[in-house]
């Protein structure tokens, strides 16, 4: 498997013939990819799923399918973007010999005013597993975590103490794209304390980083 970070929480996936873009949100670089088969959004959030972002990877990927749940389905039917395909939580499709697996059907709580919204996570190739905005425990074994590491819904305790709950192989950041580069390094200096004893590899990934799993 293949894992290029976009930016943010927008990942792009080759697994064996299969070509993925996880999450195409408004924080990150437009991806000038034209061999896109899945697109996989989480949930409504702009972040997530902006849709000027999705016309333009669509343009370039005509006959992509896009994997998703039922409130990003009438978001994007409502600009026009037609046809998406829900995933309900513990449904398993399969493209390519790759299966996709939705887990978790809520979004973490902002504020006890704001409203809980719709979100899966996204368990590919029974080997990476991306929750979107939530901290969901699958009942499965994860090898390989995406592991939201910045958040408003979150605090960096909780971070910790979902990646020690998950136990996967190995571990790298996502949903950091509202914080600046620079200010980034805090993660890496989490993995020493409290990843490494627990033989969680920590690989860390910026825009533009590639990974190798």
């Amino acid at each position: 498997m293949r894992v290029t970070k976009i930016g943010h929480s927008c990942l792009f996936i080759e697994e064996q013939e299969l070509r993925m873009l996880l999450d195409p949100g408004s924080y990150n670089p437009t991806p000038d990819i034209s061999v896109i088969d899945v697109i996989l959004i989480t949930h409504e959030h702009d972040d997530h799923c902006f849709v000027p972002l999705i016309k333009k990877v669509l343009a370039l990927n005509p006959l992509a399918e896009i994997f998703t749940v039922a409130s990003v389905a009438k978001k994007l039917e409502s600009a026009g973007i037609n046809a998406p395909t829900i995933i309900q939580d513990g449904e398993t499709l399969e493209r390519k010999g790759v299966k996709i697996t939705s887990y978790g059907t809520k979004h973490a709580r902002i504020h006890p005013d704001l409203p809980i919204f719709e979100n899966t996570g996204f368990l590919i190739a029974e080997r990476l597993f991306y929750p979107g905005d939530a901290l969901y425990v699958p009942n499965v074994s994860v090898e390989i975590l995406a592991l939201p590491t910045v958040a408003p819904w979150m605090r960096i305790e909780e971070c910790i103490d979902y990646a020690r709950a998950v136990k996967p192989k190995i571990a790298f950041p996502v949903h950091d794209g509202i914080m600046k580069p620079e200010a980034r390094g805090f993660a890496k200096m989490l993995a020493p304390q409290f990843f490494s004893p627990l033989d969680i590899e920590y690989r860390d990934a910026t825009e533009g980083t590639v990974l190798d799993l």
